[in-house]
């Protein structure tokens, strides 16, 4: 969440800032400067009878020290603290109500997002490799997937519902090539650090990386526990250093998480209902890292870089996207979207966002930094990204690699996680 100090000192160009995001999206910061001032003035006014009620409290003794009547002081006193009483039970009202505003303002673009008012208007940063050279008419993934049995979503639907694939075979030997691979490059070639955490959380992990309260209908929630199931493993990753101390020396801190994740994709209907590409359970590895804050900006540089790895290697088109302010997700401050070439499609369709929280995150999940030689703790900045999405990348694989006969030339760097083979055929 944004710091309350700066939005007291720059309420102006916060609100300016928050606005490039859309018409509208500052209301809430002009209401928080309101709330803040309310609450300010609520806490100097019981302050204030606290004052006069310990200057009271002492001529009461004075008084009953000499045997003189106190009568009147005391009743006096009695309807301070009543008054008391009524100040700080509003400014504990008003505290709540800020800290609930503070939470259902976004993150403020950096400098460098581009104005825009949606997807149309993101700005291409470059691309990478060929689109395949295809002599035959493309197949897309579900055609090709169904004809060679290794994607199944008619059974998927019967078992869960509509959003859902079961991978079969060859398909699921794949999906889990695509994965292994993907954390192995990672942990191996990047530097990062291997993490598998549970896909349950709770709402202040949730509240953490600003999931909650803004996109609960996005959520699963447990009927009979206080607990969710995770949209991506930025929640448990990021939240697996909630109210700690890092030291200095210690960052950058970078992990590697492999997770199932699940979303509702509420406000998602009719869009990529068909095949795979938008499912309510998908596979995901996700990278987060723990940063100086001067830093950052470079780490995200190098955290796409680190993305792009895994696409480069599997040989597969792509390009490089600066997601406008209207874009932008909500805790994010700047946001690169990877885009891979699907040619059934004729477009690139993203498999990966890597984004920069600044210290919006950290705020709001209490992760910090100390140098060791001392000093004041400062919050760090936080940063994630796709590396990748599997079930995207699956896709990606199917449709660029497909050959005029139906079947899948496996790229090379797959081979070795598939006991050598070279093609997927009926």
């Amino acid at each position: 969440m944004l710091d309350i100090k700066l939005i007291r000192e720059q309420g102006e160009r916060l609100h300016n800032q928050l606005n490039r995001r859309g018409p509208g999206t500052a209301q809430d910061l002009d209401r928080l400067i309101e709330i803040d001032a309310e609450r300010r003035e609520a806490l100097n006014k019981s302050q204030t009878l606290k004052n006069k009620k310990k200057t009271l409290s002492a001529e009461v003794g004075k008084l009953k020290k000499q045997g003189e009547n106190a009568d009147a002081l005391m009743a006096e006193v009695k309807q301070i603290n009543a008054e008391i009483d009524e100040w700080d039970g509003k400014a504990d009202a008003l505290d709540e109500e800020l800290r609930t505003t503070l939470l259902n303002i976004p993150n403020i673009p950096s400098d460098t997002t581009p104005d825009g008012a949606d997807e149309s208007q993101n700005e291409e940063i470059r691309k990478w490799g060929e689109k395949p050279s295809l002599d035959f008419e493309p197949k897309n993934h579900l055609e090709l997937g169904e004809a060679l049995g290794i994607l199944d979503m008619k059974r998927a639907v019967k078992i869960s519902g509509a959003r859902f694939a079961v991978f079969r075979g060859q398909g699921a030997a794949l999906l889990r090539a695509l994965i292994q691979f993907m954390l192995d490059t990672q942990t191996r070639e990047n530097g990062y650090e291997e993490l598998y955490p549970p896909v349950l959380v709770n709402e202040d992990s949730l509240k953490g990386t600003g999931q909650l309260p803004k996109f609960e209908e996005d959520l699963f929630k447990l009927r009979d526990d206080e607990l969710f199931l995770i949209p991506t493993a930025e929640v448990p990753v990021t939240n697996y250093h909630r109210d700690e101390i890092l030291p200095e020396e210690s960052l950058p801190v970078k992990y590697a998480a492999y997770t199932l994740c699940f979303r509702r994709e509420a406000g998602s209907y009719g869009k990529d209902t068909q095949g795979i590409i938008r499912q309510h359970q998908f596979d995901k590895v996700e990278l987060v890292k723990f940063v100086k804050p001067e830093t950052s900006y470079d780490e995200l540089e190098n955290l796409v870089t680190h993305a792009e790895s895994i696409l480069q290697k599997l040989g597969l088109h792509y390009r490089v996207v600066n997601l406008c302010a209207g874009d932008l997700g909500f805790s994010a401050a700047k946001t690169y979207d990877l885009e891979v070439w699907l040619p059934s499609q004729n477009t690139y369709r993203e498999i990966s966002s890597c984004s920069n929280f600044t210290d919006y995150q950290a705020r709001r999940a209490m992760i910090r930094t100390k140098s060791k030689d001392g000093g004041k703790p400062e919050l760090v900045h936080t940063l994630n990204g796709s590396g990748l999405a599997a079930g995207r990348l699956f896709v990606a694989v199917l449709e660029n690699y497909q050959q005029a006969d139906g079947s899948i030339q496996i790229p090379a760097p797959l081979q070795p996680y598939l006991n050598g083979k070279e093609r997927i055929s009926k």
